[in-house]
């Protein structure tokens, strides 16, 4: 049922996942973020790319994507709203892959722009380890639907070596409009999921979401660092509505609900003119 208009953008919202994840129809990558933003009048759809596949490949698929829904809808662009590794995959097919003139906009949330220098440490272990994962996530992922795995090479792309060439290779695109947002777990046991993860990024890189620095998310013309109203704060999973729930019931300047903030960078592209 249609709420309101608020979310009604000029063009429609293309969702993209991050690593790890497809657009399956169960459990659903967004939770509850599409039906609020459709029940607020936004048209939504879904990057559909691998899962874990290196950002080349799916940024060519997120192209072939972007076409099968401006064919769809009879639309001249669309607004991406990308997660994590989502967002590097964005910037690639606006920037190196010539759909820029089908992208209005480009939002990216929790996305590891500069790298992880956690990360970067741990890719110092024995390429044996990786190749090791590898040919089981690999093996395992095609079972599901992946069509290009490549584990290890979405690892190496994490690095901030690799990044810091990405970025160079990648500059945003004139004519699109960038804006990131980073998400900030208040301590390492708000999401029990990366307590480990969180604690060990804030000793090497500062405040994180348990996975993404604060500073590594920042990108474009526009960031937003978001903090639950609760002492829990906003994980990597909370910023894709893991939990399907509100984070507390309580008011105050922070995010009360996810859904609430996707309702929010949906208006603002809509006044925007996107």
């Amino acid at each position: 049922m249609i709420e309101s208009v608020v979310c009604k953008t000029e063009y429609p919202i293309l969702l993209v996942h991050g690593a790890g994840f497809r657009d399956l129809k169960t459990p659903v990558y967004w939770g509850r973020i599409p039906n609020v933003l459709r029940s607020h009048g936004a048209t939504v759809f879904f990057g559909e790319q691998d899962c874990w596949a290196s950002t080349e490949t799916n940024a060519h698929a997120l192209c072939e994507r972007i076409d099968a829904v401006l064919k769809e809808t009879g639309a001249k662009k669309v607004n991406i709203i990308a997660h994590s590794k989502g967002g590097l995959e964005a910037r690639m097919a606006a920037s190196s892959l010539n759909c820029a003139d089908r992208i209005a906009s480009i939002t990216t949330i929790g996305t590891p722009h500069r790298g992880s220098k956690t990360f970067s440490i741990f890719l110092r272990a024995p390429r044996v380890f990786f190749s090791i994962a590898a040919f089981a996530v690999n093996n395992w992922i095609r079972l599901i639907g992946d069509r290009e795995p490549d584990f290890r090479r979405v690892c190496e792309e994490f690095a901030v070596s690799h990044m810091e060439r990405f970025n160079a290779e990648n500059p945003d695109a004139p004519g699109v409009f960038y804006q990131s947002v980073a998400g900030v777990m208040r301590r390492p046991f708000s999401d029990i999921n990366l307590s480990t993860a969180c604690f060990v990024l804030n000793r090497i890189e500062g405040p994180n979401d348990g996975l993404v620095s604060a500073e590594s998310a920042r990108w474009g013309e526009r960031c937003i660092e978001i903090r639950g109203n609760t002492r829990r704060g906003i994980s990597h999973l909370d910023e894709i509505d893991f939990r399907r729930s509100a984070f507390s019931q309580k008011t105050g300047k922070d995010v009360r609900d996810i859904t609430d903030f996707y309702v929010e960078i949906v208006h603002d592209l809509k006044n925007r003119g996107f």
